[in-house]
């Protein structure tokens, strides 16, 4: 049976990819608006021979690497705050709460007039998807740590930071791995409202190019390969998770 879902799972792709090439050829849709597999590998050949393909990804992965390095490592410091000290959580949670749901691409008009086109406001963009995420996983992680060892802790004259480092952030750790692995796929998300905010490279930017010249071939070709960097970023990440918790 697992040998029977692993070919499966294996024809899947090649299977879609044969459906697609057979619908787009059979005149039921207009070819120029949905262009068969063969017409996207095209385009995404000529856009490697081109040189631009590597200097899109390059802009692309920087924004995205360094927006969730830093909303990830703010989320986590101030997830550990607000879970373990009342006080904190009484200042910050009702505010983060407010904010969290108010989606990054409804930044792009005020980012542009705060920042203009520098990469500033696109890594103030990936930064706010990623940082809710990690923050509220990080809370509630370190909510559930167990009350009795931090006492028991503290009275065996534990000092408090040495408690936060191998009993809070240890006990919250699996919570705040599934955040991260999360903020992964955010951070890609918000990389689309992150390049719409104005730029002159990027996967996002070359998709919005093509698709103002009618090349839909390209505005495919980028999108399966911000799906197939994405898939990439969340499978890498899924094997450190397990890596680094396994004891879970």
């Amino acid at each position: 049976m697992q040998r029977l879902n692993i070919l499966i799972g294996a024809l899947s792709i090649p299977l879609f990819v044969l459906l697609w090439e057979l619908i787009a050829r059979s005149g039921i849709v207009n070819i120029v608006l949905f262009p068969p597999p063969s017409v996207v590998a095209v385009a995404i050949v000529e856009w490697m021979r081109s040189g631009q393909f590597f200097l899109d990804l390059t802009a692309s992965l920087y924004r995205v690497a360094t927006g969730f390095t830093a909303g990830a490592a703010l989320g986590i410091f101030l997830g550990i705050m607000t879970g373990q000290f009342p006080i904190v959580s009484s200042l910050l949670s009702p505010l983060f709460h407010i904010l969290r749901p108010i989606p990054p691409i409804a930044f792009v008009p005020i980012v542009i007039l705060w920042f203009g086109l520098s990469e500033t406001g696109k890594l103030f963009l990936v930064v706010w998807g990623v940082f809710f995420t990690v923050w509220l996983s990080t809370h509630i992680g370190v909510q559930k740590v167990d009350r009795g060892l931090i006492r028991a802790a503290l009275m065996l004259g534990t000092p408090r930071r040495q408690m936060l480092q191998e009993i809070v952030l240890l006990g919250a750790l699996p919570y705040i791995v599934v955040g991260l692995r999360t903020a992964v796929s955010i951070a890609f998300y918000t990389l689309v409202a992150a390049e719409l905010a104005g730029t002159f490279a990027g996967i996002v930017y070359r998709i919005e190019i093509a698709q103002q010249n009618l090349q839909t071939g390209q505005v495919m070709g980028g999108l399966a390969a911000l799906g197939l960097i994405s898939f990439v970023a969340d499978r890498m990440f899924a094997a450190l998770a397990e890596r680094t918790v396994w004891w879970r």
